[in-house]
């Protein structure tokens, strides 16, 4: 599996982010070529070097016109969704900018679809986010990995008024995020850096074991006595069968609601990010009977998770703890067999044999389209697969 490490070491926002992968790598025209599939945008990128503290760095410049609009989460979403871009490059950027939307909603006490972006929807913020996706497809970046977030602490200027720094954004967003406290009177995470880690991040820690092929850095716009404002990707491949991660589970009994409203609740838990969600049968004091539901999820999806539940059932309480799992390394490909394409995921095994396991839904969809008992089409793709 191709994994990147982040290494906050100054901090992160989104033009260090797009300079350390640029710098590990990414080509500069591959990047300008996909951005220009952005309609209506004008701009020009430029990659500059820069010594911090000794060590050489790049630094990405997003140069437009002046007088660059004020933009909706509304205008954001409809500009990526009709743009060219690949398919993973439009969710990725989504992503990112839906953690942004959902986090200006909250700070400011307003719906999601009502959130402008001032400096975040101008053109070079929109330009760091969908490059950050661009990287991510291009590297062929299969899970990112972060550091924990350094802080500083001052005050800073918006069109708001003086603002605290952290910004409340920026903070909003690494709500569940391990962070450490620096000793830097200025901005370390700007909401757009935040973002993008937020969204993209597998696990917060030390390094995950890799073998560590390319290392970039991206240069911040400040310099910082204390410490150097560099942001660090290192980019590898995790060659280990088995991979450990941190997760949280989250549990309630319930034995007052109506057992129909559980799909609902169900839907509404994986897509807040639960990794898995299942029902077990219990009996509660004085032997009644009762449902466990049991969300699994990374720590930093704990808030929206326990506000589903909350919200969405009849239980008034919640209960977690966290737990290590260990999972085998999995890709997902697609195989083309003589009814259509099936998704298979591909699973190695601690021995270094792999097996194959095709997806439901496309076995569902096809055997109903094609009118194909269902057993018949997963025999034909294991055949296929086993080539």
């Amino acid at each position: 599996m191709r994994i990147a490490y982040g290494d906050l070491i100054g901090g992160v926002s989104g033009d260090m982010f797009v300079a350390a992968l640029l710098d590990a790598g990414l080509p500069l025209a591959k990047l300008k070529s996909e951005l220009g599939k952005l309609p209506a945008l004008r701009f020009r990128l430029k990659i500059s070097k820069k010594t911090v503290h000794g060590i050489r760095a790049a630094q990405f410049h997003v140069i437009c016109g002046q007088n660059d609009p004020e933009r909706s989460w509304r205008d954001i979403r409809r500009l990526i969704q009709q743009s060219r871009l690949n398919a993973d490059v439009k969710e990725v950027g989504l992503r990112i900018f839906a953690q942004l939307a959902e986090a200006e909603a909250k700070v400011h006490g307003i719906p999601v679809d009502r959130v402008h972006f001032h400096e975040v929807g101008a053109t070079d913020s929109i330009i760091d986010i969908v490059g950050a996706a661009v990287a991510m497809h291009e590297l062929k970046i299969e899970a990112f990995h972060f550091s924990p977030v350094p802080l500083g602490r001052s005050l800073t200027r918006s069109r708001h008024g003086p603002l605290p720094v952290p910004g409340p954004a920026a903070l909003e967003l690494l709500r569940g995020v391990p962070v450490e406290g620096v000793d830097i009177a200025a901005e370390t995470v700007t909401p757009t850096g935040a973002a993008i880690v937020r969204a993209l991040a597998k696990s917060f820690g030390p390094h995950p074991s890799m073998t560590v092929e390319r290392v970039g850095y991206g240069a911040g716009q400040k310099d910082f006595a204390e410490r150097p404002n560099l942001f660090r990707v290192l980019l590898g491949e995790n060659h280990l069968p088995l991979q450990r991660e941190e997760m949280l589970v989250i549990e309630t009994n319930i034995d007052d609601m109506n057992p129909q409203l559980y799909d609902h609740v169900m839907d509404r838990l994986f897509e807040a990010g639960a990794r898995d969600v299942f029902l077990s049968s219990v009996q509660m004091k004085k032997n009644r009977p009762a449902t466990l539901l049991t969300a699994i999820c990374e720590p930093l999806h704990r808030d929206d998770i326990e506000k589903i539940i909350l919200q969405e059932t009849s239980t008034i309480g919640v209960r977690s703890y966290p737990v290590s799992r260990t999972i085998l390394k999995r890709q997902s490909k697609k195989i083309k067999t003589r009814f259509g394409d099936v998704a298979v995921k591909i699973v190695e095994q601690p021995d270094g044999r792999t097996r194959a396991t095709p997806e439901y839904d496309d076995l569902k969809r096809i055997a109903a389209a094609k009118k194909l008992p269902i057993k018949q089409l997963h025999d034909e793709v294991m055949r296929v697969v086993g080539k």
